[in-house]
């Protein structure tokens, strides 16, 4: 499946959190969401990645984000994630992947010439209306934060 763009309509899911609560994409209508796309917990990248959004977390809600992260991890593998980094936003298991697929986010990877599935780490951000902002394809794990800040021009 092709990445959605910005403009496109958010495509609304219903996931399971780290608490086994349901969330789905209406509960934040009115919020912007930076919606994350990840491979797995508790690997440098990702954990770097959530670290970052972690760090920037209360900047980010002061301007009227809130943050889902989704990964094909299990609940349990979530809560454990959230509690060792302190991650405060919500954490959505995806293990049959239709969360990662209705958001292109599923696809062929390619490591050390092995082609296989996986996550393509993707960040999309979405309006207040439902609609993609934007969509950021070569994330910086590292400082995540401000390459959404940028992406948006916002200081």
């Amino acid at each position: 499946m092709a990445f959605l763009k910005k403009g496109d309509k958010a495509p609304e899911f219903t996931g399971i959190n780290q608490n086994g609560d349901e969330v789905r994409l209406s509960d934040f209508r009115g919020k912007r969401v930076i919606l994350y796309f990840y491979p797995k917990d508790n690997t440098p990248g990702c954990t770097a990645e959530s670290c970052s959004l972690r760090d920037g977390y209360d900047d980010l809600r002061n301007k009227g984000f809130e943050v889902i992260g989704v990964s094909p991890d299990s609940a349990a593998s979530h809560t454990n994630f959230r509690a060792k980094y302190d991650l405060p936003f919500t954490l959505l298991a995806d293990s049959d992947k239709t969360i990662l697929k209705a958001y292109g986010a599923w696809g062929m990877k390619k490591n050390y010439g092995r082609e296989y599935e996986g996550v393509l780490r993707t960040t999309y951000v979405i309006s207040e209306t439902g609609s993609i902002e934007e969509v950021i394809t070569k994330v910086n794990t590292k400082d995540a934060v401000r390459q959404v800040m940028d992406v948006l021009g916002i200081d």
